[in-house]
């Protein structure tokens, strides 16, 4: 098929839709539906398509709900492809962009490009139309040019409404504080920091049961370590527990709820729905996830297309064989678990223990050929005064001839900054450290990692006896 032809008919059509006669709405969009096409309604979208089984051809209309922008119109735009049509077919190329009017004072931005899916080649039109704090998108998927005039029809029929803005109250795209979660009050703590400002603006809260960490209208919540959420079982049941026990008690309403997995090494479990928050009465779509060391991590989002333009991919397409690369945004989100030291932090005694052990057997007879033990012990002991002693005990080797060393050092010890601290004699020198805290249920841990040399960058954990 021709594309040229077919970006053609949308671009025309979309200049004049604001003077098209409505008969249907779906969020803020109100248009005409195609005649004899199929209809399927969600919670985020509203779809039209048909299909000539005969020629093999077909057509499918989505039209999303708004979602709160982007910073720009072009943002809004390849957010919506890196998520939506990404999230529907394969395409190969770069989006072609191309001129789009601007009814009234919205912004259009659309691209086209040919996919393929399950052996079917056609064109994918994306336009994203952005205003008043809002984003629409309309996602148009053909294979054949039979289809454009019932196309032209549709996209000549829509015409958005601008978001009402109630007297008094500050517009729609004011600053987004104003729009955003406001971060909830720390739990009393002896520790300085319970509040940490990430430059790309998510801000990190101790709370009693979970660090909360928010953006804008997201939040997440960084579940701490809870009894019989986590033990040996396929993903659904495991997943089903978790919700139960982390989640359900702060919702109600809940509804198109489900389970998904990858079945790799480290396998990722989700669990998501929606539901209405009880706290808030506002509906929201929650996701619930846990790979490798992660822990469960709890996503509060308006709206599921919100959560896709953050997190990068749709949730509900994961399958046993889906990449596990898409998870990556939800595995960083640990990180903000993540506070400032200070001086007044540092007191009792701070241990980090390690221990290993290697069955060793012969290559050439089977014969077992002994057992290697790696153990050691470090410790931290703060004093009054910034004063500190410091030991490492090391055994390691083969049983039977293992080497011990045992190393102490004392000392003052600073805080340079927010996270460094340096202790005036480790070993043979001075020595500085990289430091932050991470919270777990009534306590901190403290992670320190040699600023000279941070090597793979992980850090040593220590707990507090």
């Amino acid at each position: 098929m021709k594309y040229s032809i077919l970006v053609a008919v949308c671009y025309l059509a979309f200049s004049v839709s604001v003077s098209a006669q409505t008969t249907e709405t779906f969020d803020i969009a109100t248009f005409q539906p195609p005649k004899g096409w199929q209809r399927q309604a969600a919670a985020d979208s509203i779809q039209f398509l048909t299909e000539d089984e005969k020629n093999g051809t077909f057509c499918i209309i989505t039209l999303t709900k708004s979602i709160p922008a982007l910073e720009s119109p072009k943002e809004n735009f390849e957010a919506a492809w890196e998520t939506i049509v990404k999230g529907a077919v394969n395409v190969s190329a770069a989006p072609t962009m191309l001129p789009a009017s601007n009814p009234e004072d919205w912004k259009a931005e659309m691209g086209t490009a040919p996919f393929e899916k399950d052996g079917v080649k056609g064109a994918v039109v994306l336009i994203t139309v952005s205003g008043h704090g809002k984003m629409v998108n309309l996602m148009i998927l053909m294979n054949t040019e039979a289809y454009e005039a019932a196309v032209t029809a549709f996209i000549e029929s829509i015409s958005l409404k601008k978001p009402l803005v109630e007297k008094g109250q500050p517009p729609i795209d004011a600053p987004p504080l104003s729009q955003g979660i406001r971060p909830s009050p720390a739990r009393k703590s002896s520790f300085k920091f319970s509040t940490s400002n990430f430059d790309d603006g998510w801000t990190s809260t101790e709370r009693e049961d979970w660090v909360e960490v928010v953006k804008g209208q997201f939040k997440v919540l960084i579940h701490y370590p809870k009894a019989g959420t986590i033990f040996p079982a396929d993903p659904e049941p495991l997943t089903n527990t978790a919700w139960d026990i982390l989640v359900a008690p702060r919702y109600s309403s809940l509804r198109n709820y489900k389970t998904a997995s990858i079945t790799n090494y480290s396998r990722p479990y989700l669990g998501m729905g929606h539901a209405v928050e009880r706290t808030s009465g506002k509906q929201v779509f929650v996701l619930l996830f846990r790979q490798g060391n992660t822990g469960w991590i709890e996503f509060v989002a308006p709206d599921k297309n919100s959560f896709m333009q953050q997190f990068k991919f749709d949730p509900e397409t994961i399958r046993w064989d889906s990449e596990s690369d898409l998870l990556t945004p939800l595995i960083q989100m640990v990180n903000y678990n993540k506070f400032a030291i200070a001086e007044s932090d540092f007191n009792g005694t701070w241990t980090s223990d390690f221990a290993g052990v290697q069955q060793l057997y012969s290559v050439y007879t089977g014969d077992y050929a002994g057992m290697n033990v790696n153990q050691s012990k470090e410790e931290f002991v703060f004093g009054a005064g910034n004063s500190y002693s410091w030991r490492l005990l090391v055994v390691s080797g083969m049983v039977g001839s293992t080497n011990y060393a045992n190393v102490k050092s004392a000392g003052k010890f600073s805080v340079l900054n927010n996270w460094q601290i340096q202790f005036s004699k480790i070993e043979s020198g001075p020595k500085t450290y990289n430091a932050y805290w991470s919270c777990i249920k009534g306590a901190r841990l403290l992670h320190l990692l040699d600023a000279r040399t941070p090597g793979s960058g992980i850090y040593t954990v220590y707990g507090k006896k």
